[in-house]
């Protein structure tokens, strides 16, 4: 997916380094131009130097084409406004903010961000689980958000279509839950064939799921 992140902090930097870990698209937008050429030189990615408020700005940021938006600058009426903008004004289907004051949470959610986080640590977690695409979508977080339980669809044109589960690509220790093809569920076993249009329910490690993708060829956004 892609992402633009509003604040290139410590936490924007630490969420932008967290997404590209796991193969998203991430573009800053961060008014401190010191801190444009310092971010852009170490995570080689596009740098907006700008204030996420503005509307050249984003437009610059081309929000338009995000799947996601996530404001993280230390003042949550930016966070809120910015969040406003880029659902409203250029469409972007999930918003996330960072709230500095946990009293400011049911507030910023009550004036439509999608999703108001306090903490840090658990930001990448929140948009892999909640931001859906229409390839993968995240169910369940276990092991304390090092595994996920995610559903996959396959395309039209999956490329091992009826090919045995044996003879398909595994990465990262991935392990084949269940099928479910138009009303018929599926158990897995070696010989089992996917098809296109089966969804599939795959447990994964949440740093290695970029790897089945890739394997899988579904790694288009």
């Amino acid at each position: 997916m892609k992402v633009c992140i509003a604040g290139g902090g410590k936490v924007g930097m630490y969420l932008a380094q967290s997404l590209l870990a796991h193969r998203h698209k991430v573009t800053i937008i961060e008014p401190q131009e010191m801190l444009c050429r310092s971010l852009a030189d170490s995570l080689d990615i596009p740098v907006i130097c700008g204030d996420a408020v503005s509307f050249d700005t984003m437009r610059t940021a081309d929000v338009a084409s995000c799947d996601a938006f996530v404001a993280v600058t230390g003042a949550d009426e930016d966070n809120l406004v910015a969040c406003q903008i880029a659902k409203r004004e250029f469409g972007v289907d999930r918003t996330v903010a960072r709230a500095s004051n946990p009293k400011n949470r049911e507030l910023l959610h009550t004036l439509g961000v999608d999703t108001v986080v306090c903490g840090t640590d658990n930001l990448s977690h929140i948009l892999e689980r909640e931001i859906e695409t229409d390839t993968i979508r995240q169910l369940l977080s276990l092991g304390g958000g090092t595994a996920s339980l995610n559903e996959i669809l396959l395309p039209e044109n999956f490329q091992f279509a009826g090919q045995a589960v044996k003879d398909i690509p595994m990465p990262g220790d991935a392990i084949l839950v269940c099928i479910t093809r138009d009303a018929e569920f599926i158990i897995p076993h070696g010989n089992t064939t996917l098809l296109p249009w089966d969804r599939i329910l795959c447990l994964t490690q949440d740093d290695t799921l970029h790897l089945l993708m890739d394997a899988w060829g579904l790694s288009g956004k």
